[in-house]
């Protein structure tokens, strides 16, 4: 045996010892390429710890009003500021410092509940729709149609103008009527999407091989179906989350989103419009902090939509 040969074993060896790499690895180190959203990532973690542990790290009740206090009080770098509140208070002298911490919950919420509820109805709608096929998939999809055309936004603000003032409107401090609103017609794109990824896979040979051993069809769509479309799936959630921000923080400024009574980024823009004259730092910090996370969002999501893409490994 010739050492060229001797080597080429060795190789071969080696080789056939290194654990092989999914798509899951080769995304994830492609990811960690990308610094943008990895920074995207990092700001996202932080907003969320934040949310989490506003209760205890505010300084201030987010709605009830200091002894003494007044209102519209600038922040420490100006003068005339108050030093028991760091960043001021608004118009009805409450601590901005802690609305803002208290904000963020609202924002984290609203972004990744809603997400999650169409997720899931789209992810169902769509399995169905393209494993149905035929005279089924087109009467699913004349639903989808009917309710992708009404505009989304314009719907929320109808189902808000009239629920807001409501028992329902109430609950939860008007989270449980925003959640609904965003749920109604949040499903439709991810129902799309999900019924083509179905479609293209159900003629695949796996397919094919896995229903002619008599695998039930849940399992096909469970086990085979469903953990090929999971790419897809991740893209389109990091981008659903910054778009219910957004929604929120809009309808917020409204006057429509969620209650007086519940700290919102939205409603702060809102309240202390009244001062942009004067104090225009009150609705620049919101609209700021809004800004930041979707920036930091669409970062995350380009990120991960390239990671997963195959031809970037090329």
């Amino acid at each position: 045996m010739t050492v060229a040969r001797t080597e080429q074993i060795g190789t071969l060896r080696e080789a056939a010892k290194t654990k092989p790499r999914g798509l899951w690895w080769d995304a994830w180190r492609r990811l960690r390429k990308n610094k943008m959203a990895i920074a995207g990532a990092v700001y996202v973690a932080i907003m969320i710890v934040v949310a989490i542990i506003a209760p205890w790290v505010a300084p201030h009740n987010p709605n009830t009003i200091p002894v003494n206090a007044a209102a519209n009080t600038p922040p420490f770098w100006m003068k005339g500021h108050d030093p028991r509140f760091i960043l001021g208070t608004d118009t009805l002298a409450r601590d901005e410092l802690s609305r803002l911490l208290w904000g963020s919950r609202v924002s984290m919420v609203v972004g990744f509940i809603p997400t999650a509820i169409t997720v899931v109805i789209g992810t169902v709608y769509g399995l169905l729709s393209g494993w149905l096929g035929g005279r089924w998939d087109n009467i699913l999809m004349r639903l989808v149609d009917v309710v992708y055309a009404f505009p989304s936004f314009l719907f929320f603000i109808i189902m808000q103008a009239s629920l807001h003032d409501t028992w329902f409107g109430h609950l939860l401090g008007g989270l449980i009527l925003l959640f609904t609103a965003f749920a109604i017609t949040g499903w439709v794109g991810m129902a799309r999407l999900i019924r083509g990824q179905v479609l293209s896979l159900k003629e695949q040979e796996f397919i094919e091989a896995a229903r002619s051993v008599g695998v039930p069809t849940w399992r096909v769509l469970l086990r085979h179906i469903l953990p090929n479309t999971m790419a897809p799936i991740i893209v389109s959630i990091s981008f659903s989350i910054p778009s219910y921000i957004l929604a929120e923080a809009g309808l917020s400024y409204l006057g429509l989103g969620v209650q007086p009574d519940t700290p919102s980024w939205g409603s702060m823009v809102f309240d202390s419009f009244p001062t942009m004259t004067y104090l225009p730092i009150f609705v620049i910090m919101p609209s700021a902090l809004i800004a930041l996370v979707m920036i930091a969002f669409t970062f995350l999501g380009d990120g991960v939509r390239d990671a997963l893409d195959p031809q970037m490994s090329r």
